[in-house]
């Protein structure tokens, strides 16, 4: 026999579970130089990126050279929240560097589990830039720029795939959080999964870029494209093995 007894809850507030939604930054190395120089070729002058995102510092993939090594966690925060991160927790580290993160105002997240970005979620917004003007509506499906690209000028595809009809000049940026189709030539620079998601590919019609990134790894033109690939066109994709990360050229028969 069960027996229901009233109880009392208080009236001003009530404890529950919750999820955040949390980006990680995976830190390969100490060297916070390196750091402030590689944000800022990757996503360059975009403060408009993230959206003060909360995130989660993961150490687990420190080198062994970098086990030991001091991280001045202050200058850390400091330059994610110029990129208008908000950094909340610390994972991963040995207990010195727990410890130091702590100090500066992390909070341990031990059982925080960091894993390859997903499929970006559709509908989602995307934001245009320099023009001021864009929407906050949903919108499904890719963006679609059916203008040539300017130098300076850039266009990001918030949790989705972007399709350009028109050239992509020197000094340009396409970025998008899925693939990237250019059905014309790519001279400025191509981010594909941006944030984060291996899987995002970039195709042009022309491969002629000044710059290619899929999920954070990138190649300048600094590192000439063969000949197969440079002028034609071609695809990007990313390719992960235990010698390290690689991208992938290959060009798109007809």
């Amino acid at each position: 026999m069960s027996i229901a007894l009233a109880g009392r809850s208080p009236s001003t507030f009530e404890i529950k579970s919750a999820s955040l939604p949390l980006l990680a930054l995976r830190l390969k190395s100490t060297d916070l130089d390196t750091l402030a120089a590689e944000l800022l070729a990757q996503y360059g002058d975009m403060p408009e990126f993230f959206e003060d995102d909360l995130l989660v510092v993961d150490m687990a993939q420190l080198p062994p050279e970098a086990v030991d090594a001091e991280i001045d966690f202050v200058r850390l925060m400091a330059l994610l929240r110029e990129r208008r991160l908000r950094p909340l927790a610390v994972r991963g580290g040995n207990d010195e560097h727990m410890a130091a993160a702590v100090k500066a105002g992390l909070v341990m997240a031990p059982e925080v589990r960091v894993q390859a970005a997903p499929r970006p979620p559709e509908p989602a917004t995307a934001t245009a830039t320099p023009e001021p003007a864009h929407t906050d509506l949903p919108t499904p499906g890719a963006l679609v720029i059916d203008r040539p690209l300017r130098s300076g000028q850039q266009v990001y595809a918030r949790g989705r795939d972007l399709v350009v009809m028109a050239m992509v000049n020197p000094g340009a940026e396409v970025i998008a959080d899925g693939h990237i189709h250019v059905y014309a030539p790519l001279r400025g620079r191509a981010i594909a999964g941006a944030r984060g998601w291996p899987e995002a590919r970039i195709f042009a019609r022309e491969m002629r870029p000044e710059l290619v990134s899929i999920a954070g790894v990138y190649r300048t033109s600094d590192e000439p494209l063969p000949p197969e690939v440079w002028g034609r066109p071609a695809s990007v994709r990313l390719q992960s093995t235990d010698a390290g990360d690689k991208l992938i050229f290959e060009p798109i028969p007809g």
